[in-house]
């Protein structure tokens, strides 16, 4: 085994260089310094919420309005932020009433995704969500409905859809199939679980909540892998999946579950999703099998990629990646960028609408599996979701 450059990994490193979008998304130029995106906030319960304060003090997006009607929540924040409570507002309709967003950030429970939409949709207004897309298949198909129907963008936000090692690992293997057609795709996400990490207590209310969060670590983690396959395998819907759930920490976690390995069948391929808040160690990673070798994207910045030699030697290299560059390293440059139109995404791209609504019909299909202890075959009338 060695740990050196070798000339596949200089090729790869010219090649990656070249394609900067990575797959995601068709990018126009422009010269024009962009003014702030003006944006509503729905909601502030979600542990993910700062990302939206960071970007605001950025001066990537102007906040023109909060919907938050827990006030203890938005007092804490408006003073933690230096947000003028006065733009904090108990419903859409009081903040659409004085304020004319041209995008809103979802923050609060996944359940409430859906009425967010609905309030938006009508007026044009683009929405973007944490991930998962819906509480369920069936709000994901109505938000997806209103979405097309009225033209608003309606983006899924995911950590991992920044991460520069997993655009490297595409690039590497579907554009210059360095490690030959894929055979396996392993995803491992979570952490030792909410209460164990300390999530703030109105975020811990929803996220344990089968209601409001769609699930335990099925819903919470097991979104990650389904995006990132569903990415790798070109948009294509799996054959079958399988899952497998269990509840190893019945008093921090009694109404979800907190355990879930799911297993997606390609005609070609198998993905692998290991969902869980029982980890030691938080982690985010993804490793994709080839005929010739195996790509690593240990974390965000770690890579490493093994070259098969014989039965079991191998060539490793490895290294640190920097950020992608701009608008493709954070969420609030890229929603400023679609809505200007400087980005098309596609609709197998990790944001995409498309590549979600079938990630939603994965967490369908494995929520299903598991509760009934059998495999559900997308390729089968009766089983369709």
């Amino acid at each position: 085994m060695q740990n050196k450059p070798s000339l596949l990994l200089k090729t790869i490193v010219c090649f990656w260089v070249l394609l900067p979008l990575s797959g995601m998304a068709r990018q126009a130029t422009t010269d024009t310094p962009e003014r702030p995106l003006r944006i509503g906030v729905a909601g502030l319960t979600h542990g993910h919420v700062g990302w939206v304060f960071g970007s605001a003090a950025r001066g990537d997006i102007e906040i023109t309005g909060i919907v938050e009607p827990d006030r203890e929540v938005a007092r804490r924040y408006c003073e933690q932020y230096g947000f003028p409570p006065g733009k904090v507002f108990d419903s859409f309709e009081q903040l659409f009433a004085t304020e004319t967003p041209e995008a809103v950030a979802a923050f609060g429970n996944i359940h409430d995704h859906l009425a967010v939409v609905e309030a938006c949709a009508p007026r044009g207004i683009h929405v973007m969500v944490e991930k998962p897309l819906a509480v369920s298949l069936d709000h994901a198909r109505k938000m997806a409905t209103l979405a097309r129907q009225h033209g608003i963008w309606l983006l899924t936000n995911y950590e991992t859809t920044w991460y520069p090692t997993n655009h490297r690992a595409y690039t590497l293997v579907k554009r210059d199939s360095a490690i030959g057609p894929i055979r396996r795709i392993e995803v491992q996400d979570g952490h030792r679980g909410p209460v164990k990490i300390g999530v703030q207590p109105e975020f811990l209310a929803w996220l344990t909540d089968p209601e409001r969060n769609g699930g335990g670590s099925l819903t919470d983690f097991g979104c990650y892998g389904a995006n990132l396959i569903t990415w790798l395998m070109d948009g294509r819907r799996p054959m079958s999946v399988t899952a497998l759930t269990g509840q190893l920490q019945p008093g921090n976690n009694p109404k979800v579950e907190d355990e879930a390995i799911i297993l997606l069948a390609y005609p070609d391929a198998v993905g692998v999703i290991q969902a869980s808040w029982n980890w030691p160690i938080g982690r985010k990673d993804m490793a994709i099998y080839g005929l010739s070798g195996v790509v690593y994207a240990d974390n965000r910045h770690h890579f490493r990629v093994r070259m098969a030699e014989g039965y079991d030697g191998f060539e490793e290299t490895s290294e640190t990646l920097p950020e992608r560059e701009a608008p493709l390293n954070d969420p609030f440059l890229f929603l400023r960028a679609v809505v200007r139109g400087h980005l098309v995404p596609g609709p197998t791209d990790l944001s995409a609408l498309e590549n979600n609504l079938t990630v939603m019909e994965i967490l369908d299909a494995a929520s299903r599996s598991a509760r009934e202890g059998r495999s559900i075959r997308f390729d089968s009338p009766s089983e369709k979701p």
